[in-house]
């Protein structure tokens, strides 16, 4: 019977499972996926889906919102200046700030792969990223401060001016009436009367702040007499600061604690013609030849131009391009981050094959690196553009009341459109489509090249 039992397979009858029982436990798992995904959804309808219909079907009614408007708003936007100037910029911050950013990225990640301390480096310029908005706009905000005690920018921009030009000069200098100066024109001044060779000639001034006065001008002191430098042919003279400190100086009077204009510069001039010039010594004392002799003496315009004190970063002109550029300091470490976590991924054995066949660096790069990159270079570049595309603290914050029309971008003509006590709702909205309009091609595209990267 063992032997028997053990020939013996026992089958065990496997239970068939209806159509329907599939069908129901197949519904019952959508159903649960469903419930997981309402919330998200619900999320989703009330924060994206209905102000975006809300915000298309607003633009069509006019600043009260009673009365139907038609297209009107949408025509505001490509007739009025203002808002056009926001269109013009936000082409420019489409073009410029994702490139040059996706480009400083590209530059640094290959570079920081050669040196010892490239880490730290990338550190420095990601760090940045961990500043709000907010807080960079403050920043840069002084950065671009006209006064260069204040801002950086000037500051190093008028030290590289004044090493090859001297920026020194006597702004809002003038002579008083009973000074023998008088205005020549062109914010110049003269002597009143010709000069003679062996005299002593008076060039008083006022109106010079303390602070302009140059560091190292001296005491003013007459010029010693002619015939005892033997120069009684010379014409020789003082330029100084008619002027003592709590009052008690005399005009035309050289006093003890009045200042030398030191650099001041002197002209001979005869039938409008300068025939000889000089400058000033630190106590005002100056020279002039023979040829002076039965001129007029001059103090150009150039003596009281106002100090160099840089570039008008905010102005109308540059203000765009200066909040570009606090824009990169933030952003060119994150397009240097994932940059270099694509470069990390390149072949090596491919690049140094290059290498091998004769390639110089510059080739390897071109030919080989950048065409590997090209998915990480497009994923940096489309998340760029849509950043730029809805750019607003940076604007907000840095440009100033004067130049923000000059530097209006669609988010922040959006905002002004839409708050304030001449708030126009209609247009504030034709606005908000407008910019998804913008933004839809570029997610398109983005979700495209996401699917042939998932194919691949």
């Amino acid at each position: 019977m063992s032997a028997t039992a053990e020939g013996t397979k026992s089958t065990t009858p496997v239970p068939s499972v209806p159509g329907n029982t599939r069908k129901s436990v197949t519904g019952t798992r959508k159903t649960i996926a469903a419930g997981f995904l309402l919330p998200a959804l619900v999320l989703l309808g009330a924060l994206v889906v209905y102000p975006i219909g809300f915000s298309v079907y607003r633009s069509f009614f006019d600043k009260s919102g009673g009365s139907f408007a038609g297209l009107d708003n949408y025509i505001e936007i490509f007739t009025d200046d203002t808002i056009l100037t926001a269109v013009k910029n936000n082409a420019i911050w489409v073009v410029v700030a994702p490139t040059v950013a996706t480009a400083l990225g590209l530059i640094f990640a290959v570079l920081t792969e050669r040196v010892r301390w490239g880490t730290a480096f990338k550190l420095v310029v990601f760090m940045p990223m961990a500043i709000s908005m907010l807080a960079s706009g403050i920043i840069f905000r002084l950065v671009y401060e006209q006064d260069p005690e204040r801002g950086i920018a000037n500051a190093v921009w008028v030290g590289v001016h004044d090493t090859f030009s001297d920026s020194a000069g006597f702004p809002k200098a003038h002579p008083l009436p009973v000074h023998p100066l008088k205005a020549a024109g062109g914010g110049a001044f003269v002597t009143k009367d010709t000069v003679r060779a062996g005299t002593d000639v008076q060039l008083p001034l006022v109106g010079v702040a303390p602070d302009v006065m140059p560091s190292d001008a001296e005491r003013a002191k007459a010029p010693q007499p002619s015939d005892s430098s033997g120069s009684e042919d010379k014409v020789n003279g003082t330029a100084w600061l008619d002027f003592t400190r709590g009052g008690g100086g005399k005009p035309n009077v050289i006093d003890a604690s009045e200042l030398g204009l030191k650099g001041i510069k002197v002209e001979a001039v005869k039938d409008g013609k300068v025939v000889a010039s000089t400058e000033a010594a630190a106590d005002g004392t100056f020279t002039l030849p023979a040829e002076a002799d039965g001129a007029q003496l001059r103090l150009p315009a150039s003596n009281f131009r106002e100090p160099y004190n840089g570039v008008n970063w905010l102005g109308p002109n540059l203000v765009t391009p200066a909040i570009i550029g606090s824009y990169l300091w933030m952003w060119a470490g994150f397009a240097m981050v994932l940059i270099a976590a694509g470069l990390a991924s390149v072949p090596r054995e491919l690049l140094e094959a290059a290498r091998v066949d004769g390639a110089n660096e510059w080739q390897v790069f071109r030919r080989i690196t950048v065409p590997l990159l090209a998915p990480v270079l497009a994923v940096v570049m489309v998340t760029l553009m849509i950043n730029v595309l809805k750019i607003f603290d940076l604007v907000f914050i840095i440009a100033p009341g004067s130049s923000q029309d000059d530097a209006n971008v669609l988010a922040l003509q959006l905002y002004r459109s839409s708050f304030g006590t001449d708030a126009d709702l209609g247009v504030g909205s034709a606005i908000a489509v407008l910019l998804l309009l913008l933004v839809i091609p570029v997610m398109l595209f983005n979700v495209r090249r996401m699917r042939k990267e998932t194919r691949r």
